[in-house]
């Protein structure tokens, strides 16, 4: 039986989780008056209220404005996936009230998206503090890790005592709520290390602080690339990361759930290089955008799918010969591609990690030939039999040609999975030596290169084997 527990411990037949969003949906619709409407509103959590925003139209969003302070809504705000629309829709004033709440690097990349004179005039109504730390954002290029990090961190000076350190906390927590952990920093603003609040909370009051410090602590620049540090800084457990100007002055951090979403884009990123895009694709994004994603490497594809086209066309003799060739060729090209790509896979999921040796790189090489060796000699063995007999009793050829045939194609199939698997792993290899991204070896690229080894292997064995050696 299904059965649920309500709130005063009755037992309930067959409960359901009630539906948040169709309820502030409901609330927003009705005729209560402001304050009662504004207190029911508020008794939702945030992330029901903005996914509820998703049902109301325009006129019942401007409702839901008018109702909300500029703090609650912002609140609200974090929690959407549509912020820049909904922020698009309130007032002037009101929107220079929701971005001096919202965090300084959401509210800078809203502003960025923004024309220049719009964004002058919302900026220059903004509070001092809030100026300073939205152009202090802005002030970095998207890709560097500056444009991320949040200002919402507690430091305390490094030579004080726990008693101070606690009365500075104290001071610090009404305009920053991110104290889990706290930063010594001295007197210039360079970093000394790190407290956990724990930590403070249990030590005496009179201790040194430096005594409950951690000076081994990860640390990021403000103008590295996001994608150069994101791999070293994801798997520590931390609730931030402090990040440091050129002169190691604390200038802000990375939050825990700023750091699990640049480790998603980035997995974003090499998921779309995988598939031969040039970034990740959005579903909303204007056409052209897509397009242009798309094309570059489609343009390299095709240059390098003529190239492959040229090759087959040096063996247009050995077609001529034997015309029944040409119905394996799909058959090698296919397997040496998948082969391909599923060393590529392999061996970007290694490169990731940026303290693999070089040992291990090359121990990576040895296995991926062997695991191809192995498995194109399976595949060979099953392909010479299968195809002999396919030729044999559906194609009515002799048995002597049959198996010529078909025992080219396995030793065909057999060098082609070996140089495609060791393709797979060296040239993702090799981007990485050279600085370049190894997802850029994408699938697309690797079985285009495959292609290519096939196209040479199977004609070459055709033309050596079965023309020059039997004389068929």
């Amino acid at each position: 039986m299904n059965e649920k527990m309500n709130f005063t411990g009755e037992i309930t037949a067959g409960a359901q989780h009630p539906d948040r969003r169709a309820e502030v949906a409901a609330l927003l619709r009705s005729t209560l008056t402001p304050k009662p409407l504004k207190e029911q509103i508020l008794s939702h959590h945030e992330r029901d209220v903005a996914a509820a925003m998703e049902l109301l139209d325009r006129r019942e969003r401007d409702r839901l404005y008018g109702i909300l302070d500029a703090g609650s809504l912002a609140g609200v705000l974090e929690y959407s996936g549509r912020p820049d629309e909904y922020i698009g829709e309130l007032t002037i004033r009101k929107q220079v009230e929701v971005l001096s709440h919202l965090e300084a690097a959401t509210a800078a990349e809203y502003l960025h998206q923004m024309g220049k004179e719009e964004r002058n005039t919302l900026i220059e109504l903004m509070d001092r503090d809030v100026r300073e730390e939205i152009l202090l954002l802005s002030s970095f290029d998207e890709e560097e890790i500056g444009s991320k990090m949040s200002t919402n961190y507690v430091s305390i000076p490094a030579g004080c005592s726990v008693r101070q350190a606690m009365r500075t906390l104290i001071a610090q927590a009404e305009e920053h709520d991110n104290i889990s952990t706290i930063y010594a920093v001295g007197e210039d603003g360079i970093l000394v290390g790190a407290i956990e609040l724990k930590k403070l909370i249990i030590a005496r009051e009179h201790t040194e602080i430096g005594a409950i410090t951690m000076t081994s602590y990860p640390y990021v620049y403000a103008n590295e690339q996001i994608d150069a540090c994101v791999e070293r800084i994801k798997d520590y457990s931390e609730d931030s990361i402090p990040v440091l100007d050129m002169e190691n002055r604390l200038c802000g951090v990375l939050t825990s759930q700023e750091i699990l979403q640049l480790a998603d884009d980035a997995m974003g990123d090499d998921y779309a290089k995988l598939a031969g895009l040039s970034a990740e694709e959005d579903l909303l994004e204007p056409l052209r955008k897509s397009i242009g994603k798309r094309l570059p490497w489609l343009i390299v594809l095709l240059a390098l799918g003529l190239v492959v086209s040229g090759v087959v066309s040096l063996f247009e003799s050995v077609v001529a010969h034997l015309a029944i060739i040409v119905s394996f060729q799909s058959l090698i090209l296919d397997m040496s591609g998948n082969v391909g790509t599923q060393s590529l896979a392999v061996t970007i999921r290694v490169l990731m990690d940026e303290r693999v040796s070089g040992r291990q790189k090359r121990f990576l090489i040895w296995k991926e030939v062997r695991v191809g060796l192995v498995n194109g000699c399976i595949l060979g063995l099953l392909s010479t039999a299968f195809v002999g007999a396919y030729l044999a009793l559906f194609k009515g050829q002799p048995p002597l040609f049959s198996f010529s045939v078909s025992l080219c194609t396995g030793l065909s199939l057999l060098l082609s999975i070996l140089l495609s698997s060791l393709s797979g792993t060296v040239i993702p290899m090799l981007f990485k030596r050279l600085k370049v991204d190894p997802a850029v070896a994408s699938g697309p690229l690797i079985t285009t290169v495959n292609d290519l080894i096939a196209v040479v292997s199977f004609y070459s064995l055709v033309w050596i084997f079965l023309i020059h050696l039997l004389h068929f």
